[in-house]
């Protein structure tokens, strides 16, 4: 399995969910509520053993926390400036989490790549007035970003939003193979690809 995509969300909420491909054709899994979503990543990832993980999370501070000399602002990332994301400060528990899921990940030599994809959402076009709003767009919102990836097909629709920005997230791994993908921030800092 080259990579998947994870919507990574509160950790007992059930909010996160992964997108990955068998064949030709795209699944999803999610985490339940009121269990332990890092375990379930952790365990989802061990079992299929991707080379790449695109998670949409922060995986790391702003500069000034590594490299006080060389960045100045406390909040915000570049990436996270140029994209108009929230800071990982204040997401705080989340980006804690996120960074210590990247690092166990890395120790088992699986890649793991920060995404956004609210991003991708306006790159494809996706109607930002329903996108994450209305379920009735789920089915068009996942057409539009299905065409993006040809010859791929969708074993099972999203159920939910958290399982279509996990897609967008695997869509951001499929852009970055195809050499089709936007980069975003510092390499010293943490870039973001989309």
């Amino acid at each position: 399995m080259e990579h998947i995509g994870i919507d990574y969300g509160s950790k007992m909420a059930g909010t996160t969910a992964i997108a990955y491909l068998e064949g030709d054709s795209m699944y999803f899994a999610q985490s339940q509520k009121k269990k332990d979503a890092d375990a379930f990543v952790r365990n989802w990832v061990n079992e299929h053993q991707p080379q790449t993980v695109l998670l949409d999370a922060p995986l790391s501070l702003p500069g000034v926390y590594t490299q006080p000399v060389s960045y100045e602002d406390y909040f915000y990332r570049a990436a996270d400036r140029l994209l108009k994301a929230m800071s990982p400060m204040f997401l705080g528990g989340l980006t804690a989490r996120a960074m210590k899921l990247s690092r166990t990940l890395e120790q088992q030599h699986i890649s793991v790549v920060e995404t956004y994809p609210s991003r991708l959402a306006d790159v494809l076009g996706l109607d930002r007035k329903r996108y994450k709003i209305d379920k009735a767009y789920l089915p068009l919102a996942t057409t539009i970003i299905m065409q993006q990836m040809e010859r791929l097909q969708l074993a099972e629709a999203p159920a939910n939003w958290h399982q279509v920005d996990a897609l967008l997230a695997f869509c951001s791994g499929w852009r970055y193979q195809q050499g089709l993908h936007e980069l975003y921030g510092e390499a010293a800092e943490g870039v973001i690809v989309v």
